[in-house]
């Protein structure tokens, strides 16, 4: 250990921009064994762990980091496992530069620990090793069920089955994972991957329902009455578009309906209406990852030209700085301090371009803040054969919540107490839809912490 006056630090290697932009597959390597033990190697094991602390799950990084220096890779395997549902699904896409590696000691001078790649070779190391999670083989008699397969949803079935809780997972989808499945692209997320946890589910006696839609496929209130308790994990999947002339125009589309379109299609599921957007230009407006996303796939799909539309600048970028490097890296053409106006369409109601106007930052307010500010007279027109709208997601007004009693804020997030219980007694929810569109990780910690208080009442 501390080796970092020794050795700096070395990201994972990416394959090759030419290559990489004719598919979806994962562009980062995996760590070979001495080069995950070797960076390992740079933790100074700090007396207070900033990256244990920036991670939203408090993942015991420093003690994993420890064991895989020392190449102990089953004990680094059973203490990344501990307090994540899925490390090598975290380790891949998670923003890391703003958590655990941003809060790292050594990211001031040194360059922070690769956390991220670390996490990601112990379990895939530790699954060729034949190292499998954990469950309980003695039940509990207790049965929970999940309604949404996605990050929450695993997460609380994954805790829940640890305790010996049988769980049941409705879904409306064709394959359970959710965001994971359908909204975060191949080229981040090997969907092997998920399913391969999913199969570690379903042999620690997880039954999945899937194409099965509650409150449409199945009501809420038989859930509420055949099980123990239930668990809501249904997400933010409702896009927000710009609110401005034109959204209506054929060619418009928000950016989970235009990922999961993509994702459906690359599966060879029906979808209603496939998107094509082959030798057509492109048009992402936003700046997060899911524009990340949106961009880089059009560009997989071979769009003709693709353009990424922001108001602020780079700096000022929600998403992972690393997801906007690769993006440039495969040709992405940004263009920042703009602002839509108003969608251009011909006589057939069809998208030719995005009239624009330049924006500049104002002083800070108290939080730091700058504010967006039109420049009068500085419009300019972008031509678009595609609009794709990644401005945030919001939740889903399902109509079985307010007829079971189940109270939502005025943003449309389901309200929970501190133990993430619901309105109503035995139902609990966590991640987007409770707190609104956030990060992977915060929901799958969400799913945690209502497993734990799920546990807490049933079982304790």
């Amino acid at each position: 250990m501390l080796r970092f006056f020794d050795l700096d630090r070395s990201e994972a290697a990416k394959r090759s921009v030419v290559e990489r932009i004719k598919d979806f597959d994962e562009i980062y390597e995996i760590f070979r064994p001495a080069k995950a033990s070797e960076q390992a190697e740079r933790c100074i094991q700090c007396g207070d762990p900033y990256c244990h602390n920036g991670c939203p799950l408090h993942n015991y990084i420093p003690q994993w980091l420890k064991a895989a220096a020392e190449k102990d890779l089953e004990m680094a395997f059973r203490l990344s496992n501990e307090a994540s549902p899925f490390p090598e699904v975290m380790g891949r896409i998670c923003p890391h530069d703003r958590l655990c590696e941003g809060s790292c000691t050594l990211n001031d001078g040194y360059g922070a620990i690769t956390i991220g790649s670390v996490e990601t070779f112990i379990s895939e190391e530790g699954f060729k090793k034949g190292f499998r999670p954990k469950f309980s083989k003695k039940k509990s008699g207790k049965r929970v069920a999940v309604i949404g397969a996605g990050p929450a949803g695993l997460s609380v079935a994954t805790f829940l089955l640890r305790e010996g809780i049988d769980v049941e997972i409705f879904d409306k989808q064709n394959r359970p994972g959710g965001l994971l499945m359908y909204g975060i692209p191949g080229f981040k997320l090997n969907k092997k991957v998920v399913e391969r946890r999913v199969a570690f589910l379903k042999e620690a006696g997880a039954v999945f329902r899937q194409n099965m839609e509650v409150g449409k496929d199945i009501a809420f209130e038989e859930l509420v009455e055949n099980f123990d308790a239930v668990f809501i994990g249904t997400g933010a999947t409702k896009g927000r578009g710009a609110g401005i002339n034109g959204e209506d125009a054929r060619g418009c589309y928000l950016a989970m309906d235009f990922l999961v379109n993509i994702q459906k299609q690359i599966f060879g599921e029906e979808v209603d209406g496939a998107i094509d957007v082959k030798d057509k230009r492109v048009v992402v407006i936003g700046g997060g990852d899911t524009a990340m996303d949106c961009v880089r796939t059009s560009l997989r799909q071979n769009a003709k030209s693709v353009k990424c539309l922001y108001r602020r600048d780079a700096h000022n970028m929600p998403g992972s700085r690393k997801e906007y490097l690769n993006a440039k890296e495969e040709g992405i053409e940004f263009e920042f301090f703009a602002s839509p106006k108003e969608i251009l369409k011909n006589d057939s109601g069809e998208v030719i371009g995005v009239e624009m106007v330049k924006t500049r930052l104002s002083s800070a307010d108290k939080s730091g803040r700058q504010k967006v500010e039109e420049i009068s007279g500085s419009e300019f027109v972008v031509e678009a054969d595609i609009v794709i709208f990644a401005l945030g997601f919001d939740p889903v007004a399902y109509p079985f919540l307010a007829e079971n009693g189940i109270e939502t804020d005025k943003w449309g997030g389901i309200m929970v107490d501190e133990n993430y219980e619901t309105t109503k007694a035995g139902v609990y929810a966590g991640g987007d839809c409770y707190r609104g569109a956030d990060l992977v990780v915060t929901a799958v910690r969400d799913g945690r912490e209502a497993a734990k208080a799920i546990i807490s009442r049933l079982i304790r």
